[in-house]
């Protein structure tokens, strides 16, 4: 089924008001490997690195500080 250019401005817009982007660049070949992670965990690629950011930012949190 095709997408019209009206539901296509609709998802652009709705994308634009409620969401940040943020590149990641990473080393050829590099993509791949995460993205068979991903895979393996049933996750997509961007899935993946969300989770992986929460969990580091939510560690990192709780690290007793010296």
């Amino acid at each position: 089924m095709a997408v019209s250019k009206a539901q296509q401005k609709a998802v652009s817009k709705y994308m634009k008001n409620n969401y940040d982007e943020i590149k990641v660049r990473v080393e050829k070949g590099k993509r791949n490997i995460i993205k068979a992670h991903a895979d393996s965990k049933g996750e997509s690629v961007n899935g993946f690195i969300k989770r992986a950011i929460s969990e580091t930012m939510e560690r990192d949190n709780n690290k007793p500080t010296e």
